[in-house]
């Protein structure tokens, strides 16, 4: 007979299980506009390109637009989509604040869990070794030593390879 008692993928129905939050968020991301994974490349070469433009000098320069009708003509684009584009760009850096503040209350929430996990483990294996001493108990042994061979394992230097040594280019005076 086991003493485990069945998982409940979620015993509060007003809290999301990880899959429904996974679900929930593909579909906010189906429903997002102009949503553009850029590669760690790209997502450089923009920054560093952003940081040459200050935004103060970009509001600036974007004003110009909104001093001579000539301007917004020349440039093609009418100046109440180019404010809008402003506040699009505002609002979205709202939106990705509070993305970061939700993902790294998620990752603390997932450090602590693995921390809770560690410690319960932990536990185990200490009562377990005592109890691996008692004959009765010693179903436990071959668990509890399986335990101390990994971490035994884990301990032991990792041995590194050298780097393999550059063959030595022949110079002018050996080829003579």
């Amino acid at each position: 007979m086991s003493n485990t008692k069945p998982v409940t993928p979620n015993a509060d129905p007003a809290k999301l299980a990880p899959e429904q939050v996974i679900a929930q968020l593909r579909a906010m991301s189906s429903q997002i506009e102009d949503v553009a994974p850029l590669s760690k490349e790209q997502r450089k070469q923009v920054k560093q390109r952003l940081r040459m433009r200050p935004k103060t000098i970009v509001e600036a320069s974007i004003n110009v637009l909104g001093v001579l009708d000539n301007v917004s003509q020349a440039i093609g684009q009418p100046l109440d989509e180019i404010r809008q584009l402003q506040d699009d760009s505002i609002r979205w850096n709202a939106v990705a604040e509070e993305a970061r503040a939700f993902l790294s209350g998620i990752e603390g929430a997932n450090l602590n869990r693995s921390q809770r996990l560690s410690l319960i483990g932990m536990q185990a294996y200490a009562i377990g070794t005592q109890l691996a001493k008692d004959p009765a108990m010693a179903v436990l042994v071959p668990h509890v030593e399986e335990v101390k061979r990994m971490k035994a394992a884990s301990r032991r230097k990792k041995t590194t390879q050298a780097p393999p040594t550059p063959a030595t280019a022949p110079t002018p005076a050996d080829e003579t």
